[in-house]
């Protein structure tokens, strides 16, 4: 098997993402326990990750992945010795992710492209591995890079569609991590609502995410005024646990090696659970 076979084993079908604000270790445990395969924590963790040792210490069998890192925040140099004291510590069980970010959030924001390279040359000289690192991938360039330089991809705000383009832009071998959002909830009217303003703000303001919803053929209507019904359905997924689960493998159908479910609502806990019922957790 390839690398990215191996990576994607490892991972699981079926992960979760999450906010590092969000996260304790009882939820972790509780993920861990229900069988999921990854939890990525989300929403630039600091680069020391003492969040990512502390959800190791606090589950067994759950692999770890960052969703992402931020480049401009922290300095390679800083995340490749956090990197390697939680491979020295847990050996295999974490996945570092790493990404841009959006220019709105940074004044220093230029040439994300060659940023990137530069960015993961450190990492490689710094002793992290391709197989240990994926990075945050939208368009065609990163996507390719992603493909060339890590274990893959990780794309955010995305579609099934997206997720079928991708495969086919990466080749069979690259891991394709996507994120997708959701809401298990059976009345529409409400689903939505709690969906929305997941994907509007900050998702609809920033340009790399709309420039790739651009892409997929998603018009300027759709993505103005907190975006069209339509948008909002597909970007999170609301129904019920069945009609979520269905969305969700989706993604595997079209190319995906793994799915990171970002559940929005009040009551993460009881959706974890009842999903858990009806996707491939278990590895």
């Amino acid at each position: 098997m390839g690398m990215a076979s191996d990576i994607a084993r490892k991972l699981g079908k079926i992960g979760v993402w999450r906010r590092w604000s969000d996260l304790d270790t009882a939820l972790a445990a509780e993920l861990d326990r229900l069988g999921y395969g990854t939890l990525w924590v989300g929403g630039s963790p600091d680069g020391d990750l003492a969040i990512i040792s502390d959800l190791l210490a606090a589950t067994e069998r759950i692999m770890l992945a960052t969703g992402i890192v931020n480049m401009w925040k922290d300095d390679a140099a800083t995340v490749a010795a956090s990197f390697h004291r939680i491979d020295a510590a847990y050996p295999g069980r974490f996945l570092l992710g790493v990404g841009i970010g959006h220019p709105e959030a940074t004044k220093e924001y230029r040439s994300p492209y060659a940023t990137m390279v530069s960015y993961l040359d450190e990492l490689a000289a710094a002793g992290v591995r391709k197989d240990q690192m994926v990075l945050a991938a939208l368009g065609p360039r990163a996507l390719r890079l992603a493909a060339d330089r890590t274990a893959g991809a990780h794309p955010y705000l995305t579609t099934p569609e997206h997720t079928k383009q991708a495969r086919q832009l990466m080749g069979p071998d690259a891991l394709l991590a996507p994120e997708q959002k959701v809401v298990v909830d059976d009345d529409p009217e409400r689903g939505r609502a709690v969906a929305r303003p997941g994907v509007e703000t900050p998702y609809l303001h920033l340009s790399n995410y709309l420039n790739s919803l651009r892409r997929l053929g998603w018009s300027d209507a759709d993505l103005a005024d907190g975006g069209s019904d339509r948008l909002v359905d597909a970007l999170a997924v609301h129904g019920d646990a069945t009609t979520v689960a269905a969305g969700l493998t989706a993604h595997l159908d079209a190319g995906a090696d793994h799915v990171a479910v970002q559940l929005l609502g009040d009551d993460p806990v009881t959706g974890f659970r009842a999903l858990a019922e009806l996707l491939p957790v278990s590895r």
